[in-house]
């Protein structure tokens, strides 16, 4: 197995939804085009992120308009939590481990 690539995503004070999605960009080292929407969000971490594990801080500090903007966040990681843990049953040769932890 290969060594997990640790990606963190630190949202701590964000103030504005623009704010996120940049740190969203910078921490998964997204290219330009990078849509800073959840549906870009999904296209760039479906099944491309093998074998990694992210790290998200500051979720405390962050205010409550953007709680349905991190429930979104994480449905997309766990979804893709998922499908990788699929394709590692029907593929044992790859290693495409995929998670993720709340660091709070």
């Amino acid at each position: 197995m290969n060594q997990s690539n640790t990606i963190i995503l630190d949202l701590t004070d964000c103030k504005y939804l623009g704010e996120l999605h940049l740190r969203i960009k910078e921490a998964f080292d997204f290219p330009d085009y990078y849509g800073q929407n959840w549906s870009a969000f999904w296209d760039l971490i479906c099944g491309m992120r093998d074998n990694t594990i992210i790290e998200i801080k500051g979720l405390s500090t962050l205010a409550n308009e953007f709680d349905p903007h991190i429930e979104k966040m994480l449905e997309i990681l766990q979804r893709n939590k998922e499908e990788m843990s699929e394709l590692k049953m029907r593929r044992p040769q790859f290693d495409c481990r995929f998670d993720y932890h709340i660091i709070d």
